[in-house]
């Protein structure tokens, strides 16, 4: 039962993680903040495939605190999308053009910025990274049950006695 759990957790960040990707092959460009909650699934999707081997809480306790740092994040971002906090400045129009001149002001080419700040896809009003917090603390609830499990099976399984 905990493998299955961890096989649940994992693959719904490897799922979520694949939707990200599969919007950015259609037209969506992620943002600043799209990419760095991507990166605690990736890490959740290593944690799985080592606590499929490997027994103990450990590994599903950082699988939790993997999915809840991208559910955070994915928050985060969605205040940022409306405009309850500031976000990061390196991603959010502040209107300021420090450093440009007309020519800078002009000029088509060089690296395109998507803005942490605008909503790029919505679904029954939540954005990505809203519906992405979402899934993540989902996926928190099935690493915390692993580490439940995991606790058990060593409690049962131990040859010690008290």
């Amino acid at each position: 039962m905990r493998n299955l759990m961890v096989l649940l957790a994992a693959g719904g960040s490897a799922a979520l993680l694949g939707g990200a990707f599969l919007f950015q092959f259609f037209g969506y460009p992620p943002c600043a903040m799209c990419i760095w909650q991507r990166w605690p699934h990736v890490i959740a999707i290593a944690i799985g495939f080592l606590a499929w081997k490997i027994r103990g809480r450990l590994l599903p306790i950082l699988g939790a605190l993997a999915a809840a740092t991208t559910g955070t994040i994915g928050f985060f971002h969605m205040g940022v999308e409306r405009d309850w906090w500031d976000g990061p400045s390196s991603c959010t129009g502040n209107g300021v053009l420090d450093g440009l001149d007309g020519a800078g002001l002009l000029a088509i080419e060089g690296p395109k910025v998507i803005m942490c700040d605008q909503v790029s896809w919505e679904f029954l009003t939540l954005s990505m990274p809203t519906w992405n917090g979402i899934f993540s603390f989902i996926l928190v609830g099935f690493w915390i049950k692993a580490v439940l499990l995991s606790g058990a099976s060593t409690a049962e399984g131990s040859s010690r006695s008290a």
